[in-house]
């Protein structure tokens, strides 16, 4: 397939064939390419393709077959005019800050977002003269309080890490291109096969391809989509940097594009069973899940997303020993803070994913101590719903 043709095909179609040119070989599967570094005919070959003249492969820490075969592929599943893939979700967020801010600009960042993304714009984005502030991620006015002359970026989650909270993604990318900056959403619990936030107005997509893009847990990675304008810059920053994914993860994140939307369709099939499932248990004070009717954010989630994901976080009555004892009583259920596996994961948001935050912070995220948070894997619901009952019975 080529790229004018891509537009003419539906998301599952795009998942599994754009991206891959046939080598000489002409194997059916696409190829890793594990090489360092390209050869060429001659050193008039290397010197135009070292300078831009030509296209080509020069250093697979910035060009490499297996990677770019990822990158077109995510580009064309987010209606994106290009992707850059880097090591980490972690580091694709990195990129972006680097890429577009410089001393003296400022950030609003959403509180509810992943620990270690509070983390890098408080303790080290900071550090090179940006200013950051935290606000509501629902309250559109706090954002626009929160605006000044000198803001640059808009980062957000959503659906947020962990307790599914929902932005208002036009609303959002209205302000800020009212006011000169960029709308840069971390898409990595929805994927494109559920939400494509470029299309709703956003200017860049943030992921964690360790996560639902993945989906097994198998390993790290990140990407940042966008426009070829914006993504040339954080090209840039990967090339100088070195932040790069390697082709062997690139080339595992293929094929777990393949099955992108049939896992991401059954996560949120099984996930909504589960949370109806828990809003009636006596043990649970109150579940977030954006699929269920009663939550704040259903109707805009349902509005913007093809489907609601696999993540299910709710409270338990008694705070962290309750917590705890329904996280140690299951059987199967991985502890672990990974999430987007087909294997079904639980943790513990307070004391893991969002450890290091300030007790004010956690209270003021919604990370509570009886607060769990489960990644609803491809298992039988119902065996899912049986193993929390473990624990949930002792409580």
């Amino acid at each position: 397939m080529s790229q004018q043709d891509d537009i003419e095909y539906q998301l599952d179609t795009l998942a599994i064939r754009t991206g891959h040119t046939r080598s000489f070989e002409g194997e059916h599967g696409e190829p890793i390419f594990l090489t360092s570094s390209f050869v060429y005919e001659n050193a008039a070959e290397a010197a135009a393709k070292f300078s831009g003249a030509e296209p080509g492969n020069i250093y697979s820490r910035f060009t490499n077959p297996t990677v770019a075969m990822f990158e077109k592929r995510l580009a064309a599943l987010d209606g994106g005019e290009r992707c850059v893939a880097t090591s980490s979700g972690m580091a694709a967020i990195m990129a972006v800050a680097m890429s577009f801010l410089k001393t003296g600009d400022h950030v609003i960042c959403s509180r509810a977002v992943f620990g270690s993304t509070v983390s890098l714009f408080e303790k080290y984005v900071s550090k090179f003269g940006v200013a950051v502030d935290f606000v509501d991620l629902t309250d559109i006015n706090a954002w626009k309080n929160a605006i000044r002359p000198e803001t640059k970026l808009l980062f957000v989650e959503s659906p947020s890490n962990p307790l599914s909270e929902i932005a208002d993604v036009q609303a959002l990318s209205d302000l800020a291109h009212k006011n000169d900056a960029l709308l840069a959403i971390d898409n990595s619990f929805c994927t494109p096969a559920l939400q494509q936030p470029l299309k709703l107005g956003a200017d860049l997509v943030v992921y964690s391809a360790t996560k639902y893009l993945d989906g097994q847990g198998r390993a790290l990675g990140g990407a940042v989509v966008g426009s070829d304008k914006l993504l040339e810059e954080v090209f840039g920053y990967v090339r100088t940097a070195g932040p790069s994914m390697s082709p062997f993860n690139a080339w595992v994140f293929l094929k777990g594009l393949e099955t992108l939307k049939l896992r991401m369709n059954a996560h949120s099939a099984s996930a909504q069973k589960i949370a109806e499932w828990l809003q009636t248990h006596d043990k649970i004070e109150k579940v977030y899940f954006a699929g269920l009717k009663d939550h704040v954010g259903h109707e805009l989630a349902a509005k913007q997303q093809k489907g609601f994901g696999g993540i299910v976080s709710f409270e338990v009555i008694g705070g962290r020993d309750s917590a705890w004892k329904v996280i140690d009583n299951t059987k199967f259920i991985s502890i672990t803070g990974n999430l987007g596996d087909v294997k079904s994961t639980i943790t513990h948001p307070a004391t893991t994913t969002h450890g290091k935050l300030s007790p004010e912070a956690k209270e003021a995220a919604g990370i509570r101590e009886g607060l769990i948070r489960l990644s609803v894997g491809l298992e039988d619901a119902d065996d899912i719903i049986r193993d929390l009952s473990h624990g949930l019975d002792l409580v």
